[in-house]
């Protein structure tokens, strides 16, 4: 637990300082390769400068998804030597079949969810999901993650720190529980209409 709170506290101090481009950095590093999410950095940001929430909100998305694109092309550069390398075989194995099942929709859980957000887009390379359905799905659910932080923050402040702390991880779920019912619904609802 040490470790990981040195690893946050560092990211905090050597990132914070850089301001937006810290942000931005941080945002483009976490969707391929860096543990720490860029929500931390998000919150401080935002909490210094309301007025420029949506900004930095904006600035953590496109980070965030220009980061997935280079996770894609580890993935489709290393393919599965370095998913072996770097996780287990039995997730692995759960991230193949969700792409297989899911494509864009692993993607977009992936992205919202505290899921780390790397394996996804190292395995959507890995795995060859369209890259167009990809960047769709990156752009939609961390600019739906980070914007949501953003207005809550401008809104309430502070107040919604611990909020967002406490409860973030079932907001979340709950947000891709709400998704999935849409989609299974249009699915559904598509399939009538061909009958």
């Amino acid at each position: 637990m040490n470790l990981v709170n040195n690893l946050i506290e560092w990211t905090k101090t050597t990132f914070s300082p850089l301001g937006p481009l810290g942000l931005f950095i941080l945002a483009f590093m976490e969707s391929s390769f860096f543990p720490v999410p860029p929500d931390l950095l998000l919150i401080v940001l935002c909490l210094n400068k309301p007025e420029s929430s949506l900004l930095y909100a904006l600035i953590c998305t496109v980070g965030s998804v220009i980061g997935a694109l280079l996770g894609y092309l580890i993935g489709y550069l290393g393919e599965i030597a370095i998913l072996r390398k770097l996780f287990s075989e039995k997730k692995i194995k759960k991230v193949h079949n969700l792409f297989n099942k899911y494509e864009a929709w692993a993607i977009f859980i992936a992205g919202f969810t505290p899921i780390p957000y790397k394996i996804f887009t190292i395995a959507g390379g890995v795995f060859y999901i369209d890259l167009k359905k990809f960047v769709l799905a990156s752009i939609a659910s961390r600019g739906l993650r980070f914007f949501i932080e953003a207005i809550l923050l401008m809104l309430f402040g502070k107040i919604v720190v611990s909020f967002i702390n406490d409860y973030f991880d079932v907001l979340s779920l709950a947000g891709v529980a709400i998704a999935v019912l849409i989609f299974i619904w249009y699915k559904r609802r598509k399939k009538k209409r061909r009958k």
